[in-house]
């Protein structure tokens, strides 16, 4: 199996911190902005090409042949996963595990605190997404309707997640992708190669962290023999000027 992460296109509240370095003004479920749906429709068309059968090909320059595609049910991954699926012809399933971590929720003015709030319903994503393959468990109550998500479960969660995914893709020479989140795609990293999230080997404690770009691409190859990276954050598909975090 090969495993595509793909990070969402630029939201609104990626904008805001990359305009202000703050969250004020940010929104609980974020949607695109007019420069991540550009960078969502490159995306889309890189994704899309005519894939060139002949030697190995082990970082898509002769093209992608994804089988299964997924997104989070958060709204700006809902709609990067919506403009490549159309762009491909591959039906777009939601699979609510690769969510951000905190999951829906707004500040409140004055403390700061963060309060976790419902989220879409099934009868949303039914009129504005009828295209998305939602799970059976979504209904009346909003997909997320609990307290925000502590950093430390998204670890936990990702963890999960690679279980989920070996039961349904590890045994086939499926290529799986998933339009996720950074926070989301580290936990992954984290999960898949087991590596510490702080690095104490030098003068001072450094944090270990992944770049993933607005719209990223990164594969992962995982077969009986192990795990292999074979690239990571990769934005071929960008023009310098749509580069974005």
């Amino acid at each position: 199996m090969q495993l595509f992460i793909i990070r969402h296109a630029q939201s609104v509240n990626n904008e805001i911190y990359a305009r202000t370095g703050g969250s004020k003004g940010r929104l609980p479920d974020p949607p695109l902005t007019d420069v991540g749906w550009r960078q969502a429709t490159r995306l889309a068309n890189h994704l899309a090409r005519p894939v060139d059968f002949g030697q190995p090909d082990p970082l898509n320059h002769k093209g992608f042949e994804l089988t299964h595609l997924y997104c989070s049910l958060m709204q700006r991954a809902v709609e990067t996963g919506t403009a490549v699926a159309e762009a491909i012809g591959l039906p777009l399933g939601a699979w609510e595990e690769i969510h951000e971590y905190g999951g829906i929720f707004e500040e409140a003015a004055e403390s700061g605190k963060r309060i976790g709030l419902p989220g879409p319903n099934r009868a949303y994503f039914e009129a504005n997404f009828p295209h998305l393959t939602l799970p059976e468990t979504l209904g009346d109550d909003g997909w997320w309707n609990r307290p925000v998500e502590p950093r430390e479960q998204a670890l936990v969660r990702a963890e999960s997640f690679v279980r989920g995914l070996l039961a349904r893709h590890g045994d086939c020479d499926d290529q799986v992708a998933i339009v996720t989140h950074g926070g989301f795609a580290y936990g992954l990293m984290h999960a898949l190669f087991g590596f510490q999230p702080v690095n104490t080997r030098y003068e001072k404690e450094v944090d270990v962290w992944f770049k993933f770009n607005n719209s990223s691409i990164t594969r992962v190859d995982i077969d009986r023999r192990g795990i292999s990276l074979a690239y990571q954050n990769r934005v071929d598909h960008l023009t310098p000027d749509l580069l974005s975090f």
